[in-house]
């Protein structure tokens, strides 16, 4: 293979990448994005719950005022899907740096009747010290589910146990608590950490 050709290849790669980057920008979160407004959480102004941090301090949509937000629902005794998405989140806020300090960064448990304030300290305690988790009663945790439009249900296991289905994304909001967009499970990093300095700025 020629010096010339091995350019001409070299090109098109560079190109091709180039192409998918942004084909995937426009369907995830540019001009070709899927309109989804009924689905869409409200902003936190309009939620009204409150819970309790691992720290056992009440807390509530009111908390994440003031700062960019990022939120994720799940459970401590999840095989996956929240492990997978924590540590996510936490080589986003590596690759954040120092920006990542002015941020609200929230685990929310769909499981309260298992994580207790002591079992989600020490969930979270195995990710970035950024996350905060959060848990409360059944009720509460249906109320905060219901304001940023994720759900959730108990699905019964073998041996009388169970475990839990629910929304897999991350939600992003700005300073003023208004939503701003969603991080998809299993996002490509060069996807996910943008759409977060666009929510920080």
């Amino acid at each position: 293979m020629t010096g010339r050709t091995t350019l001409k290849c070299a090109y098109a790669g560079i190109a091709a990448i180039a192409l998918t980057l942004a084909v995937g920008w426009w369907q995830v979160d540019g001009p070709g994005a899927s309109e989804q407004t009924e689905r869409q959480p409200f902003a936190l102004t309009e939620m009204e719950f409150s819970l309790s941090d691992h720290e056992g301090d009440e807390v509530g949509p009111e908390t994440l005022i003031g700062r960019p937000t990022m939120v994720f629902f799940g459970f401590t005794y999840c095989p996956d899907v929240c492990p997978t998405t924590l540590s996510d989140i936490s080589g986003w806020l590596d690759d954040l740096g120092e920006d990542a300090e002015g941020m609200n960064v929230v685990f929310i448990t769909v499981d309260p009747e298992r994580d207790t304030v002591e079992a989600i300290a020490e969930y979270v305690g195995y990710f970035h010290p950024s996350i905060r988790g959060w848990t409360g009663t059944q009720e509460e945790i249906a109320r905060a589910a219901q304001g940023f439009r994720a759900r959730y249900e108990r699905v019964p296991t073998d041996g009388g146990d169970y475990t839990m289905n629910h929304t897999a994304s991350v939600f992003l909001f700005d300073i003023e608590g208004r939503f701003t967009t969603m991080i998809d499970y299993h996002e490509p990093r060069e996807f996910a950490v943008p759409k977060i300095r666009r929510t920080l700025d």
